[in-house]
């Protein structure tokens, strides 16, 4: 069984950027689903398409499934939807843990999450400091929720709560 662990963190200054050790860029869009059923998105990252199904099982953990499709047929699906992320993904390796920090372009600029995904919900991490909040389970910050309700259209006191 697939399943993503995943904890999510708000970022505060560059410090992240020593430790990169690889980037890409992203595009990703999603299939509109109702909030408590799968999350059906499409991926494309270095001209390689994914279709992938979440669903939150429990706190921060997902059932998560991936099939690679062809590019030809991932193009069609991706220009066809309307909601879409845009971001840049830096991969890095912080004391033998793997991060990686998306860097949100477009309406959800100039967002920055971190993530880690762990073996198991109760593994210990080390939190680096460059972050600044965490965030996993609020769902206004998924990245489903970010493609219908971007960074540019909250409201100036939702805004407040975390930046």
């Amino acid at each position: 069984m697939a399943l993503e662990i995943e904890r999510r963190f708000l970022i505060k200054n560059n410090g992240w950027e020593k430790f990169i050790t690889k980037k890409t860029f992203i595009e990703q869009g999603y299939f509109i689903t109702k909030s408590d059923e799968w999350a059906i998105r499409i991926r494309s990252e270095n001209k390689r398409f994914k279709l992938t199904l979440k669903k939150l099982i429990k706190n921060f953990t997902n059932y998560e499934f991936e099939y690679e499709i062809p590019s030809s047929e991932g193009e069609i699906i991706l220009t066809n939807l309307s909601n879409k992320i845009y971001k840049e993904r830096f991969y890095l390796n912080i004391k033998q843990k793997y991060w990686v920090v998306d860097i949100f372009k477009e309406s959800n600029y100039p967002l920055k999450i971190a993530e880690i995904e762990l073996k198991q919900e109760n593994e210990k991490i080390e939190i680096p400091k460059f972050i600044s909040k965490e965030i996993t389970g609020i769902k206004s910050f998924s990245n489903v929720k970010l493609a219908m309700s971007p960074l540019s259209n909250w409201r100036k006191e939702d805004l407040r709560k975390f930046f």
